[in-house]
Parts: structure tokens; sequence; C-alpha cells
């Protein structure tokens, strides 16, 4: 037995001890293959049944209430990597929390403690609807918040971490959404080493990751999952990594279903798990039983990645009745008021003021319009792969607490996407009740008072003595449209997808006439309707829940011209106009089921802002009151007329359960906006290449040669910062670490957080990567910090950049420090677009760095 373990560790540099070496000693083929699938239900005594899969992407996901952070985006927008490590030790700390309240029982999906977050590809390309979930656009942003986000969730001791974190997906993997499981990415060695894999290296290298996904697509024909140069040698021989690999869902299927690569399962896994592909997310490893059979792998191959994966949970103290010093956690670590406290501080450090002409802030007490579809809507809050929010505060309910506001909703999202039906539509609000019976028998267990019907209740019941698969819900009120007229009523429910023991049914009554009646089956929940006035009429909508299905909206297209005209009259009535508008996860996200003008698949076909809410813009401006535009999204959105138009222009993502107090916090100037933009926000469509080329000319801020509306790393502030000449070495021998100081002075009136921010300059021969085809390195971010400052204080700012930092690719994807002469640009963001000055330095010598 001794003998097999140390084989097993020999064969992959991960320590496998003789518990575990027995126990796969003892398994026939078929039981290893059950223990290397996501959700493995066998079990034993030490053993237990487990499911891997668990979501983490800015908050604890799919599993009730938790903290809500600002969506991966907005967090890249703080440019903070300490801000990163608190969130995800946050974050571990509920994981571990609802895990361990879990003792005994057999948990489900999203109920583990193997986290598959962060998502650090790089968002290469706005139109990705999955960018949102990833850090941005930059290798080095990338990496070192990835890096923080890391350490915070696995922990301090990574012999018994809290959680193990998963970055994905391995790699050049960022749409489109259609056809993802059969892509195959054609790009050049330089893009590879230069774009797509360096925050993987730095994740796994300096956060130590004890896990990481590969990818759905293929590189060059080869799907990422059996690729042997990049999981074998590149992350396993070059990185040292010594965790396990998981596939991305059904991923090992796809191998033969969709990208031909193999003739079936067993081909496929006997391909992926020889090329060093560990746990498969799916079933497709059950052919692994038939591929030992036909002599595709041996044992020692299969017994290997056992080895990896089993060690893992073991240092979770989840299997081998071996404990955890964080067993201890108790369930009311979810949801702390330093939990909370928390997200708001993320919230506002991710906002970036992108314009303002003296019209922020705001006076205290002002009377303001609140208008446009993300005012007032949860899901705008909490995009995708999320938590249920405890007390989510919407912008509308934010600026309400702070301001004397008129709302009016305004427009759609985009032409025939429905967006919430609005308070203003439900005069008083409605009544609300709440019953143990699905289908309302018996008396009410508890009411209250709802303004809109806009609610996740991802296995988080309206009441903590209800059941969370097992309740009715019946709202009665009054109804007003906008104006009359055609309407579409849809009853929103998000659906249960996998595993699901049924569905949710929902009927809806407008002067007790019968409107919407669905049985749970999905038919008859969307309906035109038509309102011949604006009256309020009778309303009573009722849900049954006895599914994992995960919530129920109600929602509307309703006449464009009389929304407008009430944004309008709210306008009037107002000293400044404050508009919520954007995007939605309704219209960017995972493999989404949307066609409508600008939107396909979960991906945009059109980066501008859709013609419905540039229509509401347009026509509040002609009011002639202050306009102050708030962007909601997870991209970037060309706002050209915005831009040149509004009095003040930001950028708030998707913010999270205190979006709306962060955003009421810099608008009227108790917050001082820090944020910077992790992507570049580009003009217009046209300008860029076409979205399934992966090559790197002409996209992000580091090839591309347009001028963008505004840059990666912008953002004002209500301070204004100015640098000081930077100091630092004349020159450098290759492979030696230098460190460069530069001195800033706030100049403004206000305290302010500043970001500095580090660009490598390398000489003209080096940016030219090679032909006139390949692209042309502008500059490079090499390190960022946040400095804060009082008015008129001082302070330092230190980079120490080590031989990687100074390094450059070639054409065949060589990194190496060369010679020549280098600048250092240091300033408040990109050299030519921000405050800031630079060092000149020679590099003597060249020096070839590992992959």
């Amino acid at each position: 037995m001794i003998a097999l373990a140390l084989a097993l560790a020999a064969a992959q540099e991960t320590p496998v001890d003789a518990d575990v070496a027995a126990r796969i000693a003892a398994m026939t083929p078929a039981e290893k293959a059950a223990q290397l699938q996501s959700k493995v239900t066998q079990s034993s005594p030490d053993l237990p049944a487990y499911d891997y899969w668990n979501e983490a992407l800015h908050g604890l996901s799919r599993n009730g209430m938790a903290t809500v952070f600002p969506q991966a985006i907005g967090l890249a927008a703080t440019w903070d990597a300490p801000l990163m490590e608190r969130i995800g030790t946050a974050v571990s700390t509920e994981a571990r929390a609802k895990y361990n309240a879990l003792s005994g029982v057999d948990r489900k999906r999203y109920q583990g403690l193997t986290i598959w977050s962060p998502n650090i590809n790089i968002f290469r390309d706005p139109r990705w609807g999955r960018g949102q979930e990833t850090y941005g656009e930059d290798p080095v942003l990338t990496g070192t918040l990835a890096v923080g986000y890391v350490r915070g969730l696995q922990g301090p001791d990574p012999e018994q971490p809290r959680v193990i974190a998963t970055p994905k997906h391995l790699t050049a993997h960022s749409g489109p959404e259609a056809g993802r499981d059969s892509f195959s990415v054609q790009t050049s060695p330089h893009d590879v080493e230069a774009t797509y894999l360096p925050a993987f290296r730095q994740a796994l290298t300096e956060g130590k990751a004890q896990s990481v996904m590969c990818a759905y697509n293929g590189i060059h024909g080869v799907p990422v999952c059996a690729a042997d140069w990049l999981l074998n040698d590149r992350v396993r021989r070059d990185w040292g990594f010594t965790g396990f690999v998981v596939s991305d869902c059904d991923a090992i299927g796809n191998i033969a279903h969709y990208q031909r690569y193999a003739r079936n399962n067993a081909e496929g896994s006997a391909l992926a798990i020889g090329a060093g592909m560990d746990l498969n997310c799916g079933t497709g490893f059950a052919g692994l039983d038939k591929a030992l059979a036909e002599g595709l792998t041996d044992q020692a191959t299969v017994d290997r990645a056992l080895g990896r994966v089993l060690m893992a949970r073991k240092r979770l103290g989840d299997a081998f009745g071996t404990k955890s010093r964080w067993d201890s956690i108790r369930p009311d670590q979810v949801g702390t008021p330093q939990h909370r406290a928390l997200a708001l501080e993320a919230a506002r450090k991710s906002i970036v003021l992108l314009e303002n002409r003296g019209v922020l802030p705001l006076k205290a007490g002002a009377r303001i319009a609140v208008i446009g579809p993300n005012a007032d809507s949860v899901d705008v809050l909490q995009a995708n792969y999320h938590g249920t929010a405890v007390r989510p505060v919407t912008p509308l309910a934010g600026l309400t607490a702070r301001f004397d506001v008129r709302y009016a909703q305004g427009s759609t999202l985009a032409d025939g996407v429905p967006v919430v039906v609005p308070a203003t539509a439900f005069g008083d609000g409605l009544n609300a009740q709440f019953f143990a019976d699905p289908d309302l028998a018996g008396a009410p267990m508890g009411t209250a008072k709802h303004r809109t019907v806009d609610f996740d209740w991802n296995r988080a019941p309206p009441l903590p003595t209800l059941p969370d698969n097992r309740y009715g819900v019946r709202w009665t009120g009054t109804i007003a449209a906008e104006g009359p007229g055609e309407h579409v009523l849809r009853v929103d429910i998000p659906r249960c997808w996998d595993a699901c023991t049924g569905r949710d049914a929902a009927r809806l009554w407008i002067d007790d006439q019968p409107v919407i009646a669905d049985s749970g089956d999905g038919k008859g929940i969307e309906v035109r309707y038509t309102f011949a006035d604006t009256k309020p009429h009778r309303f009573r909508m009722e849900l049954a829940h006895r599914s994992e299905d995960e919530g129920i909206r109600l929602t509307w297209v309703a006449p464009a011209a009389a929304q407008r005209e009430r944004a309008v009259a709210a306008a009037q009535d107002a000293d400044a106009v404050v508009a919520f508008v954007g995007l939605s996860p309704a219209v960017e996200g995972e493999a989404l089921q949307i066609e409508v003008p600008g939107f396909s698949g979960g991906d945009r076909t059109d980066i501008g802002l859709p013609a419905a809410q540039q229509s509401l813009l347009e026509a509040v401006k002609a009011s002639g009151k202050p306009l102050v535009v708030v962007l909601l999204s997870g991209s970037a959105v060309a706002m050209e007329w915005a831009k040149a138009n509004a009095d003040a222009v930001l950028a708030a993502w998707y913010p999270g359960e205190a979006g709306g107090t962060a955003i009421a916090d810099v608008l009227d100037g108790t917050a001082n906006p820090s944020g910077r933009l992790p992507v570049t926000f580009y003009a217009r469509t046209r300008d860029l290449p076409a979205f399934v080329d992966y090559n790197m000319r002409e996209r992000t801020y580091r090839y591309f040669s347009g001028t963008p509306l505004w840059g990666f790393g912008h953002g004002l502030s209500y301070a204004s910062f100015g640098y000081s000449a930077p100091s630092g070495p004349a020159s450098v021998q290759a492979g030696e670490t230098i460190t460069v100081t530069a001195r800033l002075t706030n100049r403004g009136k206000r305290a302010g957080e500043e970001v500095a921010q580090a660009y490598l300059i390398a000489p003209d021969a080096l940016n030219r990567i090679g032909s006139f085809n390949d692209p042309v390195l502008r500059h490079s971010l090499v390190g960022f910090q946040r400095i804060t400052l009082k008015p008129g204080e001082r302070g330092t700012v230190r980079f120490t950049l080590d031989p990687r930092r100074l390094s450059t690719v070639d054409v065949a994807g060589n990194r190496a420090v060369r010679p020549g002469e280098y600048r250092l640009f240091i300033g408040g963001g990109q050299p030519g677009q921000a405050a800031g000055s630079e060092l000149r330095f020679t590099i003597t010598g060249e020096q070839a760095l590992p992959k």
C-alpha cells in the first residue's frame, strides 16, 4: 500500500497519503469513474456522497441568502486587490457556515466547498455576454485581483483551506455563446502567452489555487480539456501546479459529440484524463470504465487523477474522518453587518465617474427625477451567478432615502424586452399573503406589503417558517397602465434547469378576469393585454411554489410614448434628472434564449445603448434640466450621445445588494468616486474586429489604435491629483528587479482615493510583434496602487517590477527581458489620457523567462 502511495505521488507531484491510496486500491474501475464525476452519489462512512459543483463569483451563489457583492466586472473596477482578499474571506466564511449547518445531511448542488470561481478569462470583446463575470481586459489587473480573491477564499493554510478556489475557464474562452460547445479558437503563440495565459499563471503560482477549470472550446482544433501541451506541460510542468483540474460542465462529452475529436465518451475520457484533466463536471467520465477495458487508458493514469481529487476532499475535512479548523464557523456568519458593510464599500469603490461638468455632487435633499428601466430592479443589482440578497437596495430606494424624488420608468430595456412592472403601477402597493399550501388552502402564515413583484427566492422562502420548496403566495391590490393601449404582460419565473422536481405555476387576474394561467409548463406565461385607460384596476396574482424554481417577477412592455411622457413630466417637475440606463442579465449572460435587435443568445450584436433608452435620454434632456446618466451593465456600452450631451456620466455596473446606497453616496458626495475602468469603452461596434477573431490586433487598450469613448483605467474624482517625476534606476541588467517611486499631491478641496497606475512602454522595435497583420503593442499595465490623500496632502506610491513585469513576448510566444530604451509612465490613467509623468531607463542584456 505504501508503495502505491509513493508511486502515485511520484507520478503527479501531489502527496497522496496511505489512507487515500488504500481507498483507491480497493475501488473497482466503475467506482473510480463514479468518484471522478462532479456528483458523487456513492458513499461510505469515511467517504460520503459529495457534489463538487459550487459557485461564488461575487458572493456565495444559488444556495439561499448570502451577501451579494458587485458583479465581478464591478469588483474589477475597484482596482483593489486587498479588498478582493477581504471579500474572498467573507464569501468562503459564508460557504463554510452553510456547509457546517448541514452536517450529516446529504448536501445538494451549491452546498459544497469546491468553489468554481473566479472567472479570469480576458474580456477581449464587449459583445461577450459573460464578460461581466471577468476582471476585465488586462492580464495584470485580472491576475492580481484573482490572486487576492483566491487567497481570501482558500484562507491562510493550504493544508486546511476554508474552501478550494477554481479559476476558470482555461483558456482563450470569451464567446460567442452560440456554438461554445464546439468552437475552436484560432490564435497566435504570441497572444496565448501575452494575453490568454498570464492571469491563470499568476492565480496558480502566486495565488496557489488548488483547482482550475478547463474550458469548452478548443485551440487549433484540440479541445483544451484534452490538450496535453496545456494541462500536463504548461500548467503542471512549467507552473508546478499540484491541484486538480475540473472540466467545464459536459465538456468531456463535447469532445466526442460536438468537437468530433473522439469517437465516443470512452475515447474522449481517455484523451482528457491522459492530458491531465482529473474531475468531470457531468457524466462523460462514466466512459472511463470502458476506456480501461479497451486499453485506451490505464489504471495508473486514473489513480493519479483520483489521488489529486480525493486529497483535496481530505484537506477540506470532508472525507476520511478528517476535521477542519473551520468546522466551528456558525450559520449566523451569513449576511453579517460586517459583510454588508464590505458589500457597500466594494460598491462605492466600483463606481466610475466618467464625465462631470460640474453638476456632481448633487445637493442633499435636491428635487430629482429618477427615471430609466434599471432604476428599480433586483436582477440589475444581483447580475448572474448570485446568491439571494437579504436586504437589496435598488437605486430608486437609495435615492429616495436621500433626495426628493419623482420616479418614472421611462422605457423598456430594448425592443421587445420586458421590464419589471414599476411600483407606480400599483398605487399604494400590493398586499401579500403567504401560505404553507401551494394551493393557498388554509389560513395565511404571514402577510407583507410589496411595492412590486420582483423576488429572488432561490432556496430562500419569503418567510423563514416556510420550507424552500413548498408554499403559496397571493398578491392583491390595483394595477394602472402607463397609458392606454396594448401591453405585453409576462410572469417571469427563473426556472430550475437541472435535476428539477417540478415546476411552479402562476395565475393573474385583472378586474377578476383571468389573464394568465400557467400550470407550470411555461405555456401561457405571457399575454398581450389592452388597457383602455390609466385608472386603477383590480389586481390579483398567485404563485404555487412546489419545486426548485427560483422566484417570480411580473414584467411588462408598456406603450413607449406613454412611458416617455411620464418621464418628461417627472423631469419638468425636478431640479435635475438621474437616468438609470444600460443592460441587464435578461439580455447579456450565459447562453440566453434571446433574439432581439442588438442581442443574440446572451451576446450583443451592437454595443450601443438600445434605441428605446436612447430616445428616453434625448426626451428628458430636452426638458432643459441637468442630466446625470448612470450606466448599469456588465460591459462597456457605446454612449457617444451621453458623453456629448449629459452633464455627468457614471458606470455603476451590477453593483450588488448595497448598490442603491452606494450610488446615492456618490451622487450626494458622501463618497468620493474612485473606480477605474477595467475595460475599454469603444465608440461604436464597427471599431471592433469580428467577434469570432481571437487574435488581439485592434483589441483592448494594449493593441487598439483608434480613439475610445473612455479608455481602460479612466475614472474621475471630486478631488484632483498631480504627480511628480518618478524616481528609479537609469539602467538595469536583464533579470534584475527594479523599484520605482512617485510622489503625488491632492490638489483638490476634498479627500480622495487615487488609483496610481504604472504602464511600461517598450522600445518601438519590440512593440510591433510580427508582420503587418500581427498586433502592435502600445503600452502595458505593470502595476497599480490605491492611495488616500487629504486636501493638500502628499504621498508616495512604490512599484516593484520583477523580470516578468519588465518582459515582452515575441511572435513565437517566447517571453524574455530584452535590451533597449524603456519608459515607465506613472499616473492616474494611461499615458496621454491622464495626469502623470515618465521615467526613462535602459535594460542591458537579455534573459529568457519560463512559460
